[in-house]
């Protein structure tokens, strides 16, 4: 009686998933309720007036890096390309500004999973299991949203065979938060490497000289020297105790005390490791491949960074629900188990979801919230070695 029970409510919990209006409504519904709450209490995350402040420091050619001013708690840490990207949003009022900003990075990631050439109707559990995720980034006002829609749309133009658009992306992920050269990782989907190239060089000049439309050329140009002072000095504060960290490095340090361990020691080696994607040269037209690769590239970028904090996981949280809608049907309990896991530690554990103990004295300290995103990462290099792919699945693309 019991199996017959539990067989039905998983029935019915299998049309939920692929529910549109249901999914659509916790996607976008959740971080507008967040943003909005925020508005009504009057307590708009400090984030977003950093955001915004940095657009005026540009116009009146001020840095936007270095101490905080007035009631703001965080500094800014993004190239000026960004401050240009605020402009619509800095000019409206602060409370109709957040919510236009939150809705338009969840309506940016929402689009770019939307284009994922997955089976009909995939796009929606992918949306789903990242809606709480998302929810987490909007209440912190966050830019991470739109990183993770660049890096995904870059694949998605690259498979297009629209690798102009794609260099855009790659490129404003670049220019805005670093994270973007990822999208490198898909050059060799590209079956016009030349114009893959040319591009790249194209919207890195027009990104680099944009800003100086607004300002002067010796302000920019200063600017980025900042930046790169600021990100400098950012790392070192990473690695000591912080809410940021969250990440393999982080997980090493803190578990074990090792507060002198260097990141290089870890990322060097999960580069090698991630790199095993392109030693199977008759497998890169095949499409589950590829979204291996992808989904790889999402979690690789956060788990290998001491900049990633818990809002920053939307990105990887993206990597993770492409990974599972993926996988050879059916799942085997080991795979769903994993993403149970993710979803409870990493997702839930932020949350009031969560219980308050365990989350103060074990998750944020010890930097959990990375692990099930570290084993996943760790699963799909071993599906990216040993996986068996159907020739059935090849698709129309270049090696």
């Amino acid at each position: 009686m019991s199996h017959i029970l539990l067989k039905l409510l998983m029935t019915k919990f299998a049309k939920l998933v692929y529910n549109k209006p249901f999914v659509l409504v916790a996607y976008f519904g959740l971080s507008l309720f967040a943003v909005v709450k925020s508005v009504i209490v009057n307590h708009i995350h400090d984030n977003y007036f950093v955001y915004k402040f940095a657009f005026f420091d540009i116009i009146h050619q001020q840095t936007p890096f270095g101490p905080v001013r007035g009631p703001m708690h965080d500094q800014f840490h993004y190239g000026p390309v960004f401050s240009i990207l605020m402009a619509p949003f800095a000019l409206l009022p602060d409370g109709i500004g957040v919510i236009l900003w939150v809705m338009f990075n969840a309506w940016v990631l929402f689009y770019s999973i939307k284009r994922l050439p997955l089976k009909e109707g995939y796009y929606l559990p992918v949306l789903l299991i990242c809606a709480h995720e998302l929810m987490t980034s909007s209440s912190n006002v966050e830019i991470n949203p739109l990183i993770a829609a660049l890096i995904i749309l870059s694949f998605v133009f690259v498979r297009d065979k629209k690798d102009f658009w794609a260099a855009l992306m790659i490129c404003l992920g670049m220019f805005i938060k670093l994270y973007g050269i990822v999208g490198l990782a898909f050059f060799f989907l590209s079956d016009n490497k030349p114009k893959f190239i040319l591009s790249m060089v194209f919207w890195s000049v027009i990104l680099f000289l944009a800003p100086m439309a607004l300002t002067s050329p010796s302000y920019i140009i200063q600017n980025y020297h900042d930046w790169y002072a600021d990100l400098l000095n950012k790392n070192l504060h990473n690695i000591a105790p912080s809410f940021q960290d969250i990440s393999l490095m982080g997980l090493i340090r803190n578990i074990f005390n090792y507060r002198e361990l260097s990141n290089i020691v870890v990322i060097i080696p999960g580069i090698l490791l991630f790199g095993l994607w392109y030693l199977r040269v008759k497998c890169y037209r095949l499409l589950p491949y590829q979204l291996l690769l992808l989904a790889s590239t999402l979690i690789f970028v956060i788990i290998f960074s001491s900049s990633s904090e818990s809002p920053t996981y939307i990105i990887a949280v993206a990597g993770v629900a492409i990974w599972f809608m993926n996988l050879e049907r059916p799942v085997t309990g080991f795979e769903i188990s994993l993403l149970v896991f993710a979803l409870v530690l990493t997702v839930f554990s932020p949350s009031d979801l969560f219980p308050k103990y365990i989350r103060l004295n074990y998750v944020q300290p010890y930097k959990l919230k990375a692990l099930p995103c570290v084993l996943i990462w760790f699963k799909i290099i071993y599906e990216t070695s040993k996986r068996k792919f159907d020739s059935g699945q090849l698709k129309n693309l270049p090696t």
